[in-house]
């Protein structure tokens, strides 16, 4: 899984008045929680945008004034009017430990259904998966190759080496629907076959 690396500041002072002055600073205030004590820091309105404005999911380093530190973003807490980050939490992973993360879903092959006029339609674009590390991929690829019209791939139907998919079974993936057009060539088959 791909890292990326931010730079923060530790935070001393709470409550409403501090966090508007770090806010005007163009900052936001952030927390990293679980496996010992949490620590608050701010981190640079710009360095934040990579990891927020992208579909991927990464692992992030800190260097909260020297102090390492190595998380994975839980929450993002947004002004409900602006598009304006207030706050963000972060979760302590280490390598000896399992982590929770939602990974992209990547769709490969080219679908039987879609060549036979069907749609195909996309109705997760992240999984939770939980597992080591080391063995989070940066994506989880879907083949829809014998993905035919009407047919739906389920979260039951795919398994990751060494990954545990936290999202319910019958949670659908991807699916081919049945288009006018398709329905429209599949009665005018049925017709001339008669």
């Amino acid at each position: 899984m791909q890292t990326i690396k931010l730079s923060a500041q530790k935070r001393a002072e709470f409550g409403k008045k501090p966090t508007k002055a770090v806010r005007k600073q163009d900052r936001i205030p952030a927390v990293i929680y679980g496996q010992g004590e949490p620590v608050s820091f701010s981190l640079d309105v710009k360095e934040v945008k990579p990891l927020i404005y992208t579909p991927q999911s990464y692992i992030v380093e800190f260097d909260i004034e020297g102090k390492k530190e190595v998380g994975v973003m839980r929450e993002v807490q947004f002004h409900p009017v602006k598009e304006e980050i207030l706050h963000m939490d972060f979760y302590r992973v280490n390598d000896a430990k399992p982590v929770t993360i939602d990974i992209p879903v990547r769709i490969t092959g080219n679908s039987e259904g879609v060549k036979m006029g069907g749609k195909l339609v996309q109705n997760k674009r992240k999984l939770t998966v939980n597992g080591m590390v080391k063995d989070l991929p940066d994506e989880l690829t879907v083949d829809i190759t014998e993905l035919g019209i009407g047919k739906t791939i389920f979260v039951g139907d795919l398994s990751y080496d060494n990954l545990k998919l936290l999202n319910p079974a019958s949670t659908a993936v991807c699916a081919v629907r049945v288009t006018r057009a398709a329905a429209a060539a599949a009665a005018a088959a049925a017709a001339e076959s008669k």
